[in-house]
């Protein structure tokens, strides 16, 4: 099976509040063979904002898909995530949880709240890159997107 050509650039949400992390992820979708736009928030509030086109994110594209930390100030993950997938606008966007936590409560814990995965956030640059090149394998060039419109 041939995957259908990707035109549209992929809009790609990264709620991450490590820095180092955000870098890492930046420079893994620069050179993707998948169109994409990466957009960055910071914490549980902001993506709420982001994804509600509210403030500073006025207009703002909703995303394809959403990779989130789960340990964040202000508001978690987990938080962010049933919140979502409690939105009727927004409980279609897949949420792929993006973390360093290999506790099987986090795991189970995002799961039960409609999380699309569970990625354990690798040790060291070259692992790091690879995991996001296996996402952006499966993800952006394997699965359809629900549409992005209401």
């Amino acid at each position: 099976m041939t995957p259908t050509p990707i035109t549209d650039p992929i809009e790609i949400l990264l709620v991450e509040d490590n820095e180092p992390d955000v870098l890492l992820t930046l420079e893994a979708f620069e050179d993707a063979r998948v169109p994409n736009r990466l957009h960055v928030t910071r914490d549980g509030v902001e993506a709420m904002r982001f994804l509600r086109g509210e403030g500073e994110h006025s207009g703002a594209p909703r995303p394809d898909v959403i990779l989130m930390d789960i340990n964040m100030p202000r508001k978690t993950g987990l938080e962010v995530l049933e919140e979502i997938k409690a939105d009727p606008d927004l409980r279609s966007i897949p949420v792929v949880m993006l973390t360093t936590s290999q506790a099987d409560d986090d795991v189970r814990a995002s799961y039960e709240r409609h999380a699309s995965g569970y990625v354990v956030k690798p040790v060291g640059f070259e692992n790091f890159l690879g995991a996001m090149r296996a996402f952006e394998a499966f993800w952006m060039t394997f699965v359809r997107f629900p549409p992005r419109g209401p």
